[in-house]
């Protein structure tokens, strides 16, 4: 089997699926406060950026990977209207439980379906959209996930990919020190779990940047790949056509 990495540690393939699923089964039941307090509620804005770039209309369809708590899932669901279809989805099923739950709550019903990425259970062109928020770094084989991604859209569909990117240059060390030091405590303060932040941080820098990741997406049958930076590059949305 393969080796893979988890944070800043090398594990084996099988293990990292495994470590992944415990870091979200520990931090789902603050999931949502977490993220408010350690982005300062910038989240909302960056997911909000997303929707108006998905441009999702009525009647579309759209799948939501790494859908967790189902924010950008209710907002797809509500352009699509009753006409369309946005089937939520995550590997996770503590934290597609807390996203369901939360669906139901804002009067919203949508099929959800404990699934991992790599093989996604779709016939090829069903969506015209798939997203993807801040779940591709933490997928064990992402070019394998993006050819899934690829496969299931129908051509010209479209893939958004939201996630922690590479900051500019004069951002590096106060983030740094922001990830390092001031997140860990946050969690252990918060959700009483700073090793599952600590590996947040550890994973955002294993990750690929900008240009490593549209390389990526453009070898996996996405003709036209653009990004845009957010927050100084804190976070980057990929768009991706499917040729």
């Amino acid at each position: 089997m393969s080796s893979t990495h988890f944070g800043y540690e090398t594990v084996d393939e099988r293990e990292k699926a495994r470590r992944v699923r415990g870091v979200f089964d520990s931090v789902a039941p603050r999931y949502d406060v977490m993220n408010d307090l350690m982005s300062m509620g910038l989240h909302r804005a960056w997911k909000a950026y997303t929707v108006l770039v998905a441009n999702v209309r009525p009647g579309q369809q759209v799948l939501d990977i790494a859908g967790g708590t189902g924010d950008l899932a209710l907002a797809f669901a509500r352009k699509a209207g009753p006409t369309g279809q946005v089937v939520h989805t995550d590997i996770n099923e503590a934290m597609l439980r807390t996203g369901r739950d939360r669906l139901v709550d804002a009067g919203v019903a949508l099929p959800t379906l404990v699934c991992d990425a790599e093989k996604l259970p779709f016939g090829e062109g069903r969506f015209d959209l798939v997203s993807v928020a801040f779940g591709l770094r933490n997928m064990t084989r992402k070019e394998v996930a993006l050819a899934e991604m690829s496969r299931v859209l129908k051509p010209g569909g479209k893939l958004l990919v939201l996630e922690f990117s590479k900051v500019a240059k004069p951002l590096e060390k106060a983030y740094d020190w922001y990830s390092f030091k001031v997140l860990p405590q946050l969690g252990k303060l918060v959700a009483r779990d700073a090793d599952s932040y600590r590996y947040l941080a550890e994973s955002i820098r294993m990750h690929p940047g900008q240009e490593e990741l549209k390389t990526l997406m453009k070898q996996r049958s996405f003709g036209h790949v653009d990004y845009h930076n957010l927050t100084g590059g804190v976070v980057a949305l990929h768009v991706g056509i499917k040729c």
